[in-house]
């Protein structure tokens, strides 16, 4: 199996610290308002990352922490006039709703910043210590670059042009403009824990190499983010928690790539900027997720309408193959089926989804002519079960078909407009009594009606079906 390093550019075997056991930490949520989409492809990614890897056989320990103590969160709750824990705890809920709503499976372990901090406390008093940190006149204490000679290698960065493009704070409190704050002296009115420094607060970069050593151990196996945190946020935890440990941190670093909308960037100055709960008003979740797994995880991803639209309509094609085998889930899968071989060896070169993907849809295109051609039916549930089955590797098609294609697929809003089962099945009947009539013409409007309604109908040797689509 391969996986792109971020921190070499390129694909390596992935060869874990402990012979079938993985250690994973991925940067999770700072919870001061409700998640993005950046978020839910943070959440999918690594979920589909997990779930992979425990289907190959290994013992997985996946980390994902909360930010619950930052600027942001701070003023927020002086904004809305409530303290950072009544703020954060509402939010941690809604996070763990909307992934329970995306189909991912909850981390192993979710270690929140304010239960850490005495294990920053710690980390930090071990860099000053070395000479790696310093305290500065300001209460902040703060990390010194100079002092870290592979500064700069995961992001490919060069500390001197970043210096040159820096402004030196006029505080003049750091040695250097590249110094970033470890721990950060308390302001009036704000949470505040006592250290030997004064009271005060962490940094950002020290809670993730805090809570990611404690969890997993000073040198673990994968950690995983965001693009935009390769810098300087990772950055910083390699050069942290390195320069403490005198060990190396990750060996392999991976990054998902951005969410753009209409092909702009996301942003909340620009006025295209959506929580997940705002998409998730009018798109089944289930669309959500295969729309994000559609496309690799490195690659840009385009969110727009348009695109929702083709998720949702290619998972119905799944979930068409499907609909006369609900009941084929637990079925045994051989896993040197060609179907299963091919699924493998695409997730095996960097988790390509899209190309396991074309390997379901391959497989579905096949059902559904053997259905058309009424093939022996032993061998199409057998087909049924191994879709449902890499379906479940990648945390897909497991919702009953004949439910999905009739209500789930077009969202919640559209699930619950006027259209009503009792009267979709009253213009079926009436439509083949047309049909038993020969009497084509009524048969097509009825037909044209429901199509009109945006259901579709569709003839088989068992009578006719219909979706929503």
């Amino acid at each position: 199996m391969k996986i792109y390093n971020t921190l070499s550019r390129q694909k390596e075997i992935f060869q874990p610290l402990v012979a079938g056991e993985v250690r994973m930490y991925v940067c999770g949520m700072t919870v001061y308002d409700h998640c993005h989409l950046g978020h839910a492809r943070v959440m999918v990614v690594f979920d589909m990352v997990a779930r992979y890897l425990r289907h190959l056989g290994y013992r997985v320990t996946y980390v994902r922490n909360i930010t619950d103590i930052d600027d942001k969160i701070i003023h927020r709750a002086q904004q809305q006039g409530i303290s950072t824990d009544a703020l954060t705890a509402r939010y941690i809920q809604d996070m763990h709703e909307d992934e329970a709503a995306l189909g991912v499976i909850a981390p192993d372990m979710e270690p929140k910043a304010t239960q850490a901090i005495d294990d920053m406390l710690a980390m930090i008093g071990r860099l000053v210590d070395q000479g790696y940190a310093y305290p500065a006149e300001n209460g902040d204490v703060y990390f010194s670059v100079s002092r870290f000679p592979d500064y700069g290698r995961l992001s490919g960065k060069n500390p001197d042009d970043l210096r040159a493009g820096e402004r030196v704070e006029v505080d003049g409190f750091k040695h250097d403009p590249l110094d970033f704050v470890l721990w950060k002296h308390a302001k009036p009115g704000e949470p505040s824990w006592d250290s030997r420094w004064g009271a005060g607060r962490p940094g950002w970069h020290i809670e993730c190499s805090a809570m990611s050593t404690c969890c997993l151990g000073e040198h673990f196996d994968i950690h995983g983010g965001g693009m935009d945190l390769q810098f300087p946020h990772h950055e910083n935890e390699i050069a942290q928690s390195e320069a403490a440990s005198g060990k190396t941190y990750v060996n392999y670093w991976m990054h998902n790539g951005f969410i753009r909308l209409n092909e702009e960037k996301m942003s909340k100055s620009l006025g295209n900027f959506f929580t997940l709960r705002e998409v998730l008003r009018t798109c089944h979740p289930e669309v959500v997720r295969f729309f994000i797994l559609n496309s690799h995880y490195r690659s840009p991803l385009n969110y727009s309408q348009e695109n929702i639209d083709e998720a949702a309509a290619a998972l119905a094609r799944l979930y068409t193959a499907l609909k006369d085998h609900a009941s084929d889930s637990q079925s045994v899968v051989d896993s040197d089926d060609p179907y299963v071989r091919k699924f493998d060896q695409a997730m095996q070169d960097d988790f390509n989804t899209p190309e396991a993907m074309a390997v379901m849809f391959d497989l579905a295109r096949n059902i559904n002519r053997r259905r058309h051609e009424r093939l022996p039916e032993d061998e199409t549930r057998r087909l049924g079960a191994i879709l449902r089955s890499l379906g479940h590797t990648l945390g897909l098609l497991q919702s009953d078909p004949q439910s999905m294609l009739q209500t789930g697929l077009a969202g919640p809003q559209e699930s619950g407009h006027t259209l009503d089962a009792a009267w979709i099945e009253s213009r079926i009947a009436a439509r083949l009594e047309a049909r038993n009539q020969r009497n084509w013409l009524v048969s097509d409007q009825i037909r044209d009606e429901l199509r009109e309604q945006g259901v579709v109908l569709e003839d088989g040797g068992e009578g006719t079906s219909w979706r929503l689509g």
